[in-house]
């Protein structure tokens, strides 16, 4: 799709995405956009749809209309719009976006720091030494510099997703996706996965955040959408949304979880 001249270039762009399993409609005509360095949280009731719009953007799920363009690619779809991407270059699409997933994910057989490594080793074919050098640095970001060589079996919940934050920042990502992150972690580990991730808010990083985290979205989001049956109902600057929710469905919403 051609933008005209001046126009924004946001870094994603959703447009009338829709997705079914059988006979229920997950998704129904999503229109999202997102620009560099914001932080947008999405918020609602369980069942919503946020974490499959969330794997839509990444294509681990293939909507079944609409459009998903990163940094003006079509994501999933070669140019014209017709012909699926290949595998091969769907993973050169998915290097630039990052994904931290609820339940972590690391490969156990790896240590902290060649989790963080693998990637940008084997996928983008960086050399070693700079590899090692940025992963290291990373793990100092998320506060772990003393667990690089630990294995993750040996790892609390929380330094097991700082390692799946930092692990995801190797790439170089332009986009950072998070399905709620701290949904498997005991409360008193959530704050250190929260303090990582407000701080790349600060730092400017363009993020989308699925999160059941009030506080935190308050806190560190330049937006906040809110979705109900697979629809996007109301999006507000958080200060608005929190205190002058525009429609019903959210004021329910919230103080059902304030």
């Amino acid at each position: 799709m051609t933008e005209p001249p001046g126009a924004p270039h946001p870094v994603l762009r959703v447009q009338g995405l829709s997705k079914t399993y059988g006979a229920h409609t997950v998704l129904r005509d999503i229109d999202l956009s997102v620009n560099e360095g914001e932080t947008v949280c999405i918020v609602g009731p369980s069942g919503a749809g946020k974490s499959t719009l969330l794997r839509c953007v990444n294509w681990l799920e293939v909507p079944d209309a609409g459009a998903v363009y990163l940094a003006g690619q079509h994501v999933g779809v070669r140019p014209g719009g017709a012909v699926p991407m290949s595998d091969a270059e769907l993973a050169r699409v998915r290097t630039r976006i990052g994904f931290v997933f609820q339940h972590f994910a690391l490969w156990p057989h790896l240590s902290v720091i060649g989790n963080v490594m693998a990637a940008p080793l084997h996928v983008q074919r960086r050399p070693r030494e700079e590899v090692r050098r940025e992963a290291e640095a990373l793990l100092a970001k998320v506060g772990l510099s003393d667990k690089q060589d630990s294995m993750p079996a040996r790892l609390s919940g929380g330094q097991k997703q700082r390692v799946g934050i930092a692990r995801a920042l190797a790439m170089r990502p332009q986009l950072l996706l998070f399905d709620e992150p701290t949904s498997a972690l005991d409360p008193e580990l959530v704050g250190e996965v929260l303090g990582v991730m407000q701080d790349l808010a600060r730092d400017g990083m363009t993020m989308v955040v699925v999160t059941h985290e009030m506080a935190f979205a308050r806190a560190a989001a330049s937006r906040i959408v809110f979705m109900d049956q697979g629809r996007i109902v109301e999006t507000a600057p958080p200060e608005t949304f929190f205190t002058a929710p525009a429609t019903d469905r959210a004021r329910q919403f919230l103080q059902r979880v304030a």
